[in-house]
């Protein structure tokens, strides 16, 4: 599932235009982002939890060459 098919979903749920919709997706997009840049962790029920964590950088090996 793409943005629009997306758009087009949640415009045919809540029975608002496709329009409102995308102001909607975009407005959530943006409040989730915000709150993952200030370091909070996102508790959605049903869907997931979200938070960015920092790790160290890993080595790679290549493994014909090692």
């Amino acid at each position: 599932m793409n943005k629009t098919e997306l758009i087009d979903k949640i415009a045919a749920g809540a029975g608002i235009s496709k329009a409102d919709s995308k102001k909607a997706l975009d407005a959530t997009v943006n409040a989730l982002k915000e709150a993952l840049i200030a370091g909070d962790k996102i508790q959605l029920v049903g869907l997931g939890t979200f938070s960015v964590n920092e790790r160290p950088a890993s080595d790679g090996i290549n493994p014909a060459t090692k």
